[in-house]
């Protein structure tokens, strides 16, 4: 059975959803943006104080409070970690830049 074989209501609700969830799209990416344009503002003054790219106490502290708050949100906090994690390494890729220093391989940095 395809989309088109089913029901109208049941189309009209699944196009609702799916509107829905276009949205929530959305709203992460420009969620998104605004965070990378705080983080590299932080990478920045780093930079300009010499301070190293990566602050692993900064992000363990961060991991921990966002599976906190996905158990919270019923999120598997797995799932949230994994999605952080991803996030800070392209942050520390930044700081790296600003900083002028080459990238750490498979190492995890800060999230700022």
């Amino acid at each position: 059975m395809t989309t088109r074989d089913i029901d109208e209501n049941v189309r009209a609700e699944l196009d609702a959803l799916r509107g829905s969830i276009d949205n929530i799209d959305a709203a992460v990416v420009h969620m998104l943006a605004e965070r990378f344009k705080c983080t590299q503002q932080v990478g920045r003054l780093k930079a300009r104080h010499h301070l190293p790219p990566a602050d692993p106490a900064r992000e363990a502290r961060q991991i921990g409070r966002l599976r906190e708050l996905a158990e919270s949100a019923r999120l598997d906090p797995a799932f949230a970690e994994k999605l952080l994690n991803f996030i800070i390494a392209e942050v520390i890729r930044h700081h790296e830049q600003l900083a002028g220093t080459p990238p750490t391989d498979g190492e995890t940095g800060p999230v700022s």
